[in-house]
């Protein structure tokens, strides 16, 4: 079991969950993922590592209510029943930023796609580099850990669909104007985000990086549900990646592919509102 310190709303349906996990993030790097359970019945849930305090041993999690499993997920108050990681493979910038030295830089990030993005920013900051961001969600009230963001990117940029806060418009907005002043591109963040994202680089020959993890169901490559096509070739976010060459990934079959349980998640909410309705009641 692992004892969760903290596990608060952010903003309306987004959580951040702080948990004892010393092994998880002994040698973890900005980009692997964690997968974690809450009960010993539980859905696996991978979730990317956002933050960690390798002195206190603390793991930081930021994830969104979508189904059953997240929901269940948002009810814990004590301990976890399972935390394993990291997983996958770190950001190749963050893995070697030598290799990058003198490259401009821009990461981009759609919704919570912004908990991804601030490790790797924040880690390649600490090794001199200036890295931009452009942060898009759509509206103000649905923006997070802003000022964190803030401490580590050395240019910031906003977008919302309804104008409330920054720019009004999409990431892409923002990329097309400055998009000659990057040699590659970080999107992280909703598929179809990721694809408008990659098909604007591709025009400009901008070199793409982009993160399947919202594909990613059990995180263990067993389900199947998050595998790829990169350059025609079969691979499993969670295994292979989660980081792909956006200029290779078939994005259309990536957006089929998020439907696959879309009628077996809603069995399972459903199932899991009248439980919690029982639970209420049970201690009422």
């Amino acid at each position: 079991m692992f004892k969760v310190i903290q596990n608060k709303e952010l903003v309306k349906n987004c959580y951040e969950m702080i948990v004892e996990a010393p092994m998880a993030i002994q040698k973890a790097i900005p980009g692997q993922f964690v997968i974690v359970m809450a009960k010993e019945d539980s859905e696996r849930i991978p979730l990317t590592i956002y933050d960690y305090d390798k002195e206190k041993g603390l793991l930081y999690l930021i994830y969104q209510i979508v189904g059953a499993s997240t929901e269940e997920l948002s009810k814990v108050k004590e301990e976890l029943f399972g935390v394993v990681g990291p997983l996958g493979k770190p950001n190749e910038i963050c893995k070697d930023p030598n290799e990058y030295e003198g490259k401009r830089i821009c990461y981009i990030a759609g919704g919570v796609g912004i908990a991804p993005v601030y490790p790797q920013v924040k880690y390649l900051k600490e090794q001199g580099m200036d890295i931009d961001v452009i942060y898009g969600v759509r509206s103000a009230n649905q923006l997070i850990i802003q000022k964190k963001i803030e401490e580590v990117a050395h240019q910031m940029y906003y977008t919302t669909d309804d104008g409330t806060f920054g720019t009004k418009g999409f990431v892409t907005d923002v990329l097309e104007k400055n998009i000659k002043n990057y040699d590659i591109v970080v999107a992280i963040g909703p598929v179809i985000m990721m694809k408008s994202v990659s098909e604007l680089t591709k025009k400009h020959n901008v070199k793409t990086i982009v993160s399947m993890n919202p594909i990613m169901v059990d995180g263990s490559g067993m389900c199947g549900a998050c595998r790829c096509e990169v350059e025609g070739k079969p691979k499993f976010a969670c295994i292979d990646g989660p980081e792909f060459d956006g200029h290779k990934v078939d994005f259309d079959l990536a957006l089929k592919r998020l439907n696959i349980y879309k009628e077996e998640e809603k069995e399972k909410w459903e199932d899991m509102k009248t439980l919690l309705q029982e639970e209420v009641s049970y201690e009422g």
